[in-house]
Formats: structure tokens, C-alpha cells, sequence
């Protein structure tokens, strides 16, 4: 049964304002100038607000199902606690990374965020053509400094469980379960491709190496829980800010964490990896190999940092008797590792299954057919990873399917 609680709208968001303090506080709500619903998600209500002095604030409220389907599929709307209780821990460890939580109304599960107006959603900065510098890098050490400190190397035991405790997540877990795993390779309904793709969607599903590396991948994704991960985290859930006319990227923030869950360090890593990808796509597809040698080249920032920090804290770790450094190294190995698997099950998901990525979308059809292609022979490829496993070796795989299944439909 669907869950009853009061849905905010343009009209009401003024008087909601001026009923919390905290967000009294950064706008003034007796001289609002503008409510936008801003939500281009797939799950969530989302209000950007600005008073006539341009201070603002931004609010996010959880539907009890899924925006994109309606109320035939149901969803817990308590996910917005998992995405507070996320935000709260990952921006106590890197507040420069991370959106600021101002307010959390458990009854009508919203959530109010600083304005990040002044920023840019990654992916429409990408797709745009816009290049930020650095923010590849803050992405890595983000996942650096979460993997660290919100695990058994940073936080004590007791704190440690009751975190756990907290970010049980099986309702968002499963949709990530069944769309990212399964659904790419076993068809559940829900999957589309254009007419000239379901030869390639076919012979993914028939490819029983991809299939059985999925099965690995979902196993790892319900068993592994070395972290607090964001469970969601892409090119669209980072936002970017630069100065005008510089390619330097001068803030960088986190947000929308609702499928925050202690799982695998790698899904991450990985989930950008893919993202990367899909950047890389769409310069291929628009004739511009250059900026897509370019945003692969964004892989290997974002393992780099996510390493360098992630070695910087190691020596703060809780057990060092027994965490040797010899375990330091078999970890990021592994990880190293891994984020290939979970990179390719992001790239499948996002051309065959039912949420896909602008990047690719928005391209004409004649071109999207053979990023579609690329992209799913890379996510083949991927699987079948050799003993280079590094950032660079993945970039070049992906960067020659890419090329090699490019379309320009002359």
C-alpha cells in the first residue's frame, strides 16, 4: 500500500520554508522570487529556491514509487534517510566534496541542501563539451576518503555496527541487483535498444563469459560490505563549478546518495569508470577522438587520487598489528581488479536496461547505434580483463571499441 504523507508542490514550498528555521535562516521567505522543480531524476521531487537577494536552498522529497513509472512501481520513500545519513558521514570525512544537509523531515521525507546553483551536473557539463580539470581527481580522493573512514580501518567497532546497522538498504540494493546484473543479460521487460542494437543486445545476453562475470559482480555487490559506497555514483551525481571562461575546476560536489549501502569498495570505482566511458562515446561518435582519448583519460585521475588518498590515511588505521602494509596492497589490487567488473556492468546496464545515460540518448540514431555498440563490446571485453588490470589499460580496451564500432550513417 502506498504510503500517505503530503507531496510538496511550487505553491506550498514558500510556506514550508518558513515552518523549518535552518532553512529560514538562508532565504528569505517572505521575498522568495522563484520555486523551480529542478528533478530530472528518475525517483525524487526536487525544488530549487532563491529569494530576491539570490540567496537559496534546495529541497528533496522522496516519492513512495518510482517518478519514471508512476504508482505501478512502488518504492520505500524512506530512502531518503540511507541518503542523510550518507551525506552526513562522507561530508564529516571530505566537507569540500560533499553537499551540506541543512534539514531532515522524517514525516514527509524531505530533505533540505545548500544551493548548488552556481554549479553544473557533471554529465551536462560533459555532454555540453566543457572540460573541468580536476574534478576527475576530487571524485578519486571522495571515494578514497570514504572507502577508508567509514570502514574497519576507520571506525571503531561499535561504531562500525551501528553504521551497518543504519545503512541496510535492501529496497534500492535490489533495483541496483536486478537492473545493473541481471536484466542487461536476462531481459525482465524492461530493457530497450534501437532496432539496429538488439543484434548486439542478443549476443550479450549469449555471451556466457559476460553473464557468468555478472553473477560474480552481483554476488560481490550483496556479500562485500567494506564501506559506506555511494551506490549511485556517475557523472549526474556530481556536481562541478568553474570560473568563467577557465577549465579549472574550482568545486566539486557529491550528492544524491540514496542508494548508500555498506557494500564493495570497487562498485564506485567502477560506476565512474563506466561514466567515463559513456563521455567517451559520444566524442566518438561526433567525430572528436581527441576529447574522447581525453575523458577516458579521466579514469586513471580518478583511481590515482582514490589510491593516493587512500594511502594517505592508511597510516591512521585502528589495527596496524595485523593490517600490515602487505594488506594495504592486496586491497587496492583487488580493487584495481574488481572496478573493471563493475565498470562493465554499468556500461551494459545503461544501453540495454531501463535507465540510460544522455550522453549516449541524445546522440542522432544513426550515430547512438554505434556507441551503443562500442559501449557494449567494451563491457564484453572488460569481463575477460588480463593481468594488466590498471586504469590505463581499461581506457585503451574501451577507447578501441569505441573507434572500432564507430557509425556516421553515410
Amino acid at each position: 500500500m502506498t504510503e500517505q504523507y503530503e507531496f510538496l508542490t511550487a505553491e506550498t514550498v514558500p510556506a514550508y520554508l518558513a515552518s523549518v528555521p535552518s532553512l529560514r535562516a538562508r532565504v528569505d521567505v517572505d521575498r522568495i522570487r522563484t520555486v523551480s522543480e529542478i528533478g530530472d531524476g528518475n525517483l525524487n521531487l526536487v525544488f530549487l529556491v532563491h529569494d530576491e537577494d539570490g540567496r537559496g536552498v534546495v529541497l528533496k522529497q522522496s516519492l513512495p514509487y518510482v517518478r519514471m513509472v508512476g504508482e505501478g512501481w512502488p518504492m520505500t520513500p524512506e530512502r531518503e534517510k540511507h541518503e542523510v545519513d550518507s551525506l552526513l558521514a562522507h561530508h564529516a570525512l571530505v566537507p569540500e566534496l560533499v553537499v551540506e544537509v541543512l534539514h531532515h523531515d522524517i514525516a514527509r521525507h524531505i530533505i533540505g541542501m545548500e544551493d548548488l546553483s552556481d554549479h553544473r551536473v557533471w554529465r551536462h557539463a560533459l555532454n555540453d563539451g566543457q572540460t573541468h580539470d580536476g574534478a576527475a581527481a576530487d571524485v578519486g580522493t571522495y571515494i578514497g576518503a570514504v572507502a577508508f573512514g567509514t570502514s574497519a580501518l576507520g571506525l571503531e567497532r561499535l561504531a562500525l555496527a551501528e553504521a551497518q546497522a543504519r545503512a541496510i538498504n535492501p529496497e534500492l540494493c535490489q533495483i541496483t541487483e536486478d537492473l545493473v546484473f541481471t536484466e542487461p543479460s536476462v531481459d525482465a521487460g524492461r530493457n530497450s535498444v534501437l532496432p539496429a542494437n538488439e543484434v548486439d543486445a542478443a549476443e550479450l545476453a549469449a555471451d556466457e563469459t559476460f553473464v557468468a562475470a555478472m553473477g560474480r559482480a552481483k554476488w560481490m555487490f550483496m556479500t562485500h560490505g567494506e564501506a559506506l559506497v555511494h551506490g549511485d555514483l556517475h557523472t549526474g551525481s556530481v556536481m562541478v563549478r568553474a570560473e568563467e571562461g577557465s577549465t579549472q575546476c574550482t568545486s566539486v560536489k557529491v550528492f544524491d546518495s540514496e542508494f548508500a549501502f555498506y557494500g564493495p569498495v570497487a562498485f564506485d570505482i567502477g560506476a565512474t569508470w563506466a561514466n567515463y566511458a559513456f563521455a567517451a562515446a559520444r566524442a566518438t561518435a561526433l567525430g572528436d577522438p581527441d576529447r574522447a582519448r581525453w575523458a577516458l583519460g579521466l579514469v586513471e585521475q580518478t583511481w590515482d587520487a582514490f589510491e593516493a588518498e587512500y594511502r594517505r590515511r592508511w597510516p591512521t588505521r585502528l589495527d596496524p598489528r595485523v593490517w600490515r602494509d602487505e594488506f594495504l596492497e592486496e586491497r587496492l589490487a583487488t580493487w584495481q581488479r574488481e572496478a573493471w567488473l563493475f565498470a562493465a556492468a554499468k556500461m551494459s546496464r545503461r544501453i540495454v536496461g531501463a535507465a540510460k545515460v544522455k550522453d549516449v540518448e541524445l546522440l542522432p540514431e544513426e550515430l547512438r547505434e554505434g556507441a551503443a555498440r562500442g559501449v557494449l563490446h567494451a563491457a564484453r571485453e572488460a569481463v575477460r580483463v588480463g593481468q594488466d588490470t590498471g586504469p590505463a589499460a581499461f581506457a585503451a580496451l574501451v577507447i578501441d571499441q569505441l573507434e572500432r564500432h564507430r557509425t556516421t550513417g553515410e
